[in-house]
């Protein structure tokens, strides 16, 4: 794609990093057979290539965003499918990022939409706060049809039944391997939302490592990851958050070390695995490249580690693959070998490729494709009449978890249940469905 942007544009590494990618851009239109939105609206505009030429033209003519150009970028779910898809190796993350940061600073949004997104910067990233919130939620659920907005309807919707206690495990502390000797030392990020949504699956974590021969470590100062505002385009935000992570993950690499930071959160994963593009221009530059350089995906260390393998079962999970882990992280066959090391047996739906419609906050800000691109993954889950669903993404979890009636847990719950773990709680909670999960033996 040929770009005009100016010699003193280009001084501006935002812009030096947008001219890149954009000249890296063929035309080709791959990328829109794999874009949920464009399968869902089909509009060009609301594809990876038509953003693409919107962003171009909004970035190189320095204008003022306008509305329509607003409304397809905040359409863009950033499930990054479009990147698997790209013969040309456009980095399409990195653009749509710039360009939300462009448009937060240089458009007025309506009352309401600034209302919202403010909310959801000072609640979703702060694990006391959420629950609050959560319970406040829980306490409107049955008034939300009477919601004027569908926002503030599927905000209402999506707050779950049960609110889990709160977890000691996530405070900063050291976990002791339960084996001898010991084969690494990892810093185990526990997040934000996750705390307040489903403490299961950190306790579980730290079993699986600490039984596998870790030592896990929740590190001090440590906390939300800061993709929520991140992809808001509240860059500063975002970056102090991170900024928080960086110090605590690097004062525990320069004390005792560490071989790895563990994500069980593959939205997270994404977001820590770019630290070090992030902050490249700034003076935690060397210290984000060191963080970025040793964040993993709690399968990737599971596979290091070597798990042992259990006998063969019935029991039938079909596996949604989070996007944030196989086009954002490309890592697409990890949790599945894990899952059949344990003995599962492994189902994939149809279209795997395709978003389930959380992505972040997505689902509370674009209710409609949000809902649509839901029906669509529960339809093809439940079409492989699975005993569990299982992920390895929080967002995804409660998305797909409350169109459907097949108990959906993390990946790690069932790695750590096969080992000599607990049962997964959500396994044995009450299901309108008949028939109950098979029993482990």
């Amino acid at each position: 794609m040929q770009t005009m942007f100016t010699d003193a544009q280009l001084k501006d590494p935002g812009i030096q990093r947008a001219n890149e990618i954009l000249r890296s851009c063929v035309h080709c239109g791959f990328c829109t057979a794999t874009c949920p939105t464009y399968q869902v609206l089909g509009d060009e505009l609301d594809s990876p290539r038509g953003r693409i030429y919107q962003i171009k033209d909004m970035l190189e003519n320095e204008r003022v965003p306008d509305a329509k150009t607003v409304k397809h970028i905040d359409r863009c779910l950033s499930c990054l499918a479009c990147m698997s898809t790209c013969p040309s190796g456009v980095h399409y993350m990195h653009l749509v990022d710039h360009a939300r940061d462009y448009i937060e600073q240089n458009y007025t949004r309506s009352f309401s939409d600034r209302a919202l997104r403010w909310l959801l910067a000072r609640i979703l990233p702060y694990p006391k706060r959420f629950r609050l919130a959560l319970l406040g939620a829980k306490i409107g659920r049955p008034f939300a049809f009477l919601m004027p907005d569908a926002r503030l309807k599927a905000m209402l919707e999506m707050a779950p039944k049960h609110i889990p206690p709160v977890s000691r495990n996530d405070d900063p502390q050291s976990f002791e391997p339960q084996v001898e000797p010991r084969k690494m030392r990892v810093a185990l990020m526990t997040g934000c939302a996750q705390k307040a949504l489903n403490t299961d699956i950190n306790d579980a974590t730290i079993r699986l490592l600490t039984r596998l021969g870790c030592e896990v470590v929740v590190a001090k100062g440590a906390g939300c990851c800061g993709a929520l505002t991140h992809h808001m385009g509240k860059t500063d935000e975002s970056h102090a958050i991170a900024a928080k992570n960086i110090e605590a993950w690097c004062a525990e690499i320069d004390t005792k070390g560490l071989d790895a930071i563990v994500i069980n959160t593959s939205g997270c994963g994404t977001t820590v695995k770019d630290y070090g593009y992030m902050f490249r221009n700034g003076p935690l530059a060397e210290d984000a490249a060191r963080v970025s350089a040793i964040a993993k995906d709690v399968s990737e260390v599971l596979v290091d580690l070597d798990m042992p393998e259990s006998t063969p079962r019935e029991t039938v999970v079909a596996y949604h693959a989070a996007c944030s882990l196989q086009h954002g992280q490309q890592i697409k066959t990890f949790p599945k070998d894990l899952l059949r090391k344990a003995g599962f047996r492994i189902v994939e739906p149809a279209d795997s490729h395709l978003c389930c419609g959380s992505a972040g906050t997505y689902n509370l800000m674009q209710p409609e494709i949000s809902g649509q691109l839901k029906q669509r993954k529960v339809r093809t889950l439940e079409a492989k009449n699975p005993d569990i669903i299982a992920a390895g993404n929080i967002g995804c979890m409660m998305q797909i978890g409350s169109g459907t009636d097949v108990p959906i847990v993390h990946t790690v719950e069932l790695l750590d249940w096969a080992t000599g773990g607990p049962k997964p709680p959500a396994l044995s909670m009450p299901k309108s469905r008949s028939a109950e999960v098979p029993i482990l033996r």
